[in-house]
């Protein structure tokens, strides 16, 4: 006789499966909690990895000894590009704090929200100013109306009682506003790592600048020198100085007093280095030192030609054949370009006044065509004024990279030549600038050998003490002086910030260009390499959507609500016939 199973035990074994599932679950939560918080890990599945910052940043932020106050003023009524620019900051200082933890702190103000007085809030405006915080005009339509707002696209970043502002909305004013926004937000982990870097920094690194050549003076360096002493040891070095106290001091190898320094900049001499000079530079590099070369190839000046014109000659600084052996030739011509600045000129009489007009120059060139190196990505304009275009020369285990080109319209004027404003009375015609492309600054990095290589080391000089093959090092090579220095307000004679141009009253990017190339130079912490990031961007087709604007439209909203009825009806019938 067959014996039945009871229908309650088989129900009761049911129930107890389905408890112990549920505390399987549950306790297999709690483990993953317990890991998660004990093992951090993070999936960045982004194409160009959007939400994935540096090494360089994360080991910053994870040293860090006190809190980091970041105050952002992106908040209240914006944009649609405002907000994506507000969206990605929110999510870099996001990704800080994971690396940062409480020592990240952030918040975003609304700067039209401090006070319903108008007196009062212009104030608060004004105290931005002075803390470095500049407005953005915006005009947006608003009920067909065009609306004019302020928009303070900034931070500033606190640590220890010291605070820097940083500009968020950065990028090349040739490209689209949809491109400078894009570029803005790839550099906003730069920007905000930067600033809490050379905040949180115990030791400056030393930059010097050479004199007793003629170089530009302490007044046409003073607005570079202000803002590079934020961040660096800036002193005047004089070669000839260091020689003679080394040798009072029985000191044979007077070179090893520039190792102080960890860059020396060379900026717009006019008269001849010596061999002693250029031995001390030398060396200097073969020792792992870093120089950067702003140079004056040509003799010229604004005020020359004003007079009635003058003839170009070459100035004779003894640095060619240095530099030429490092792999770069500073060309012996002047760059004109149709992308450039103005000078004011007197075109004729008005009545009994000067008719003061402003005119293109050619000689002033405002190029914004870059390399994609860390140094340059990303950058504005640049002026330069009278420069000279360079070529790259063999130079064995050399890496030559050129970071400034001329714009696609551009042609060279070989010396000795006659310039004169008479120039100006001829339209600036695209046909007659069929050169394109030209470099104006160089970057060598590698294992550099000595340019007295081969050569009895000067009078005064050790031979044991030379070196032949240098030390991984890196020069920097630019074909005009005056990029780093200031010009001075007409009315006032006060020093103008470096890159101001007092005719369009447009700032370039000079400054930032030579910061930027010391923090690759000096390699600090790597930071530099997150210039590199490219987020992509990727327009929808507008056509395409007008097209397959119902499919899309079903496809969203229609066919999620049909899975989900459909696999609710399927689960319905199960169960009906599991149970029945």
């Amino acid at each position: 006789m067959a014996i039945k199973s009871s229908p309650k035990i088989s129900i009761n074994t049911k129930k107890w499966e389905n408890i112990m599932q549920l505390v399987v679950l549950f306790l297999g939560l709690i483990l993953i909690n317990i890991i998660a918080q004990n093992y951090f890990f993070r999936l960045d599945l982004t194409a160009e990895k959007r939400y994935t910052i540096t090494e360089s940043s994360k080991t910053i932020l994870k040293n860090l000894e006190e809190p980091v106050y970041i105050e952002i003023y992106l908040e209240g009524e914006l944009n649609s590009s405002f907000k994506r620019l507000q969206k990605s900051v929110k999510e870099t200082l996001q990704e800080f704090s994971m690396y940062g933890g409480k020592n990240i702190q952030f918040t975003f103000i609304n700067p039209e929200q401090i006070s319903n007085n108008p007196e009062e809030q212009n104030r608060y405006y004004k105290q931005l100013s002075d803390r470095g915080i500049q407005p953005t005009t915006v005009f947006e339509t608003v009920q067909g109306k065009k609306v004019q707002k302020l928009i303070f696209p900034s931070a500033i970043v606190s640590y220890k009682n010291k605070e820097k502002p940083v500009l968020l909305l950065k990028g090349n004013r040739t490209a689209s506003p949809q491109e400078q926004l894009n570029q803005s937000i790839e550099n906003i982990e730069y920007e905000l790592i930067s600033a809490i870097q050379k905040l949180s920094k115990k030791q400056k690194s030393s930059v010097a600048f050479i004199e007793g050549h003629d170089e530009l003076s302490n007044d046409r360096l003073i607005s570079l020198t202000q803002s590079l002493s934020e961040n660096y040891i800036v002193e005047r070095l004089n070669l000839n100085e260091n020689l003679t106290t080394s040798f009072q001091s029985n000191n044979k190898n007077p070179v090893q007093n520039l190792s102080q320094y960890d860059a020396i900049v060379v900026a717009k001499p006019t008269l001849s280095y010596t061999d002693n000079d250029r031995y001390q530079l030398d060396q200097y590099l073969m020792n792992g030192g870093k120089l950067l070369f702003f140079i004056d190839q040509i003799q010229m000046n604004l005020d020359s030609i004003a007079q009635g014109g003058t003839y170009a000659f070459a100035y004779n600084l003894g640095l060619n054949e240095m530099i030429f052996r490092y792999g770069v030739r500073v060309n012996q011509n002047l760059l004109q370009d149709t992308q450039s600045g103005q000078i004011l000129v007197n075109v004729g009489q008005m009545g009994n006044n000067a008719n003061i007009q402003a005119i293109p120059f050619p000689y002033y060139a405002t190029t914004a065509s870059f390399s994609t190196h860390p140094i340059t990505k990303n950058m504005d304009a640049l002026m330069f004024k009278f420069a000279s275009t360079l070529d790259s020369v063999k130079a064995d285990g050399i890496t030559q990279t050129p970071l400034v080109f001329s714009s696609q319209y551009s042609k060279i004027k070989k010396i000795p030549t006659l310039i004169s404003l008479d120039e100006l009375k001829l339209d600036l015609n695209p046909k007659l600038y069929q050169t394109s492309n030209l470099p104006v600054a160089y970057l060598l990095e590698g294992e550099f050998s000595s340019a007295f290589k081969g050569r009895f080391p000067p009078s005064g000089f050790s031979e044991t003490d030379f070196i032949q093959k240098g030390k991984d090092s890196k020069v920097l090579v630019v074909g005009d002086g005056d990029l780093l220095s200031n010009d001075f307000d007409r009315k006032t004679r006060q020093p103008l910030p470096i890159g101001y141009d007092e005719v369009s009253k447009n700032t370039y990017s000079n400054q930032e260009f030579l910061l930027n190339t010391l923090a690759y130079m000096l390699d600090e912490g790597g930071i530099i390499t997150s210039r590199t990031k490219e987020f992509e961007i990727r327009p929808l087709d507008t056509f395409k959507i007008q097209e397959e604007k119902s499919y899309w439209q079903f496809l969203n909203l229609v066919v999620p609500n049909l899975i989900i009825l459909f696999f609710g009806l399927a689960w319905y019938f199960w169960r009906k016939k599991k149970y029945s």
